[in-house]
């Protein structure tokens, strides 16, 4: 095995040590190597170079030299592996493999007050974390990035099925992607803390989420899954959701991601820690999985005993989640920019009658949010229905940024009054006359040669071949010719 495949093959290791080794593989070649390709080469181990700079001005507290650094380093090597695309000889998957490779070396291993280009939105790290208050930095940082211990990026294989995935949440999905980003920043101070106590990485909990249900805390499928993570009813009774006073804690935010937390780490125990097998079986089901499985744990998720053996909504599941926790942990580094949510929680007492959707007719366009409140004032207050008036007095979650959006428009003033106008506007009830019900018909059939009773029905295009045999007393289906039998009315 050569030193460039070792290298390769590694877990990383300092940049110092790795990119150096790196940088040669990239710049050491044949003598048949093309010019272009080897000057190609060589900005890709400066880009290896300046990332290596980067990290240590990091180290050193000069951080703001040290995101100018970066930024050049990336720039030059997006640059270089655009050009390489067009240019005879020159291989763009060692591009990807050290870009790939950077991505997983930043998660975690910079030092100082933040994460060097951290993609992670410094003002959500202060949030409400329970009764231990704001989160400190260095421990919201691990937790975002850690699985119990290990780096979530060495744990997301780059393969085809994820990069795949990558591109559908760029394209596609990428309206869904950006709704469960806005959705999870509103919900993110319920859910958040139940993953943290889990010691599950936060950037699993939002790919779960936008591949489950987008956000929507009242998503229902086709199935009967139910709630932000989607949770069948007996799963569901299983981890503690069931009904509180005629609600569905399945619902309900916090409640639904502890469960989910609580699932994902009895199967991660179960599988040895293999992550893609514990959310395939968060997909199928674990009797499946396991059953698959079996003693096994290290099988891998795609291997064709496993892969080949799930339906394809499993296979197209796994990688899902693991690109939209990619892509939670480096949007950046896809052209992707998330907005900024202000998602600090809130309340109102109501100050007069009003319902959710009142409240999103009088909030309008507040904070510049274009597509009004209704989903966000839904999540946060799964209990209650839209269309039912609430009472002066009664407390309604919102953001906290609505509080004086509330008081301005939703208390006096024309907006609530329009609301509560377009409410309870009346829709007239269109009745219709119950017609009398048509006397069945019948009509005959003369058995002919050759005929059977399944022949006749077919081409009669009758009810059933029960049904006739039923009219006519016949055992067994048995029919002769010219009988003559009473059909119903056939069409």
């Amino acid at each position: 095995m050569s030193l460039c495949s070792v290298v390769r093959s590694m877990r990383p290791l300092a940049l110092a040590v790795a990119f150096g080794l790196l940088g040669a593989c990239a710049s050491t070649g044949s003598s048949k190597t093309p010019a272009p390709v080897d000057a190609l080469y060589g900005q890709l181990d400066e880009a290896s170079k300046g990332y290596e700079t980067a990290l240590q001005q990091s180290r050193e507290g000069n951080l703001d030299a040290s995101q100018l650094t970066l930024t050049r380093s990336l720039d030059q090597l997006k640059a270089a592996a655009a050009r390489c695309g067009n240019t005879p000889g020159c291989d763009t998957q060692r591009f990807f493999s050290v870009f790939d490779r950077l991505l997983r070396l930043k998660d975690g291993d910079f030092s100082g007050d933040q994460d060097l280009n951290s993609d992670v939105d410094p003002a959500q790290r202060s949030l409400p974390t329970g009764k231990a208050g704001a989160a400190a930095l260095p421990q919201a940082q691990r937790s975002v990035t850690l699985l119990h211990g290990q780096k979530l990026s060495e744990l997301i294989a780059m393969n085809g099925p994820v990069k795949a995935a990558l591109e559908m949440w760029l394209t596609q999905w990428r309206p869904q992607l950006m709704d469960a980003w806005v959705n999870y920043q509103f919900m993110r101070y319920q859910m958040w803390p139940q993953y943290e106590r889990a010691d599950l990485p936060e950037a699993l909990l939002f790919g779960m989420v936008a591949k489950e249900s987008g956000g929507k805390v009242h998503a229902v499928s086709r199935s009967g899954a139910a709630g932000p993570l989607q949770f069948m009813y007996a799963t569901g009774m299983r981890f503690g959701l069931g009904t509180d006073n005629g609600f569905d804690t399945r619902f309900d935010p916090s409640a639904s991601a502890r469960a989910n937390a609580e699932y994902l780490n009895e199967q991660l125990r179960k599988f040895n820690n293999n992550l893609e097998l514990t959310i395939g079986a968060y997909n199928t089901g674990e009797g499946r999985m396991g059953r698959l499985v079996g003693d096994n744990s290290a099988l891998s998720f795609y291997d064709p005993r496993i892969y080949n053996a799930l339906p394809q909504e499993t296979r197209d599941y796994v990688p899902s989640v693991l690109a939209a926790a990619w892509l939670f942990l480096h949007p950046q580094s896809y052209n992707l920019r998330f907005p900024k949510v202000d998602g600090a929680p809130g309340s109102i007492i109501l100050k007069r009658p009003a319902s959710l959707s009142e409240l999103t007719v009088c909030l309008g366009s507040a904070g510049g949010v274009s597509d009004g409140w209704f989903r966000t004032l839904r999540n946060l207050n799964p209990k209650l229905d839209p269309q039912v008036t609430q009472p002066t007095g009664t407390r309604m979650a919102l953001p906290k940024s609505l509080e004086s959006a509330y008081a301005s428009r939703c208390v006096d003033g024309p907006w609530p009054i329009l609301a509560g106008d377009l409410h309870h506007a009346v829709i007239p009830v269109v009745t219709t006359p119950m017609a009398a019900p048509a006397a069945p018909s019948e009509s005959r059939y003369k058995v002919r040669g050759g005929d059977s009773l399944v022949s006749i029905v077919r081409k009669l295009h009758c009810s059933s071949v029960q049904e006739v045999a039923e009219m006519n007393g016949l055992k067994h289906h048995r029919i002769r010719a010219g009988q003559v039998l009473k059909l119903p009315a056939c069409h």
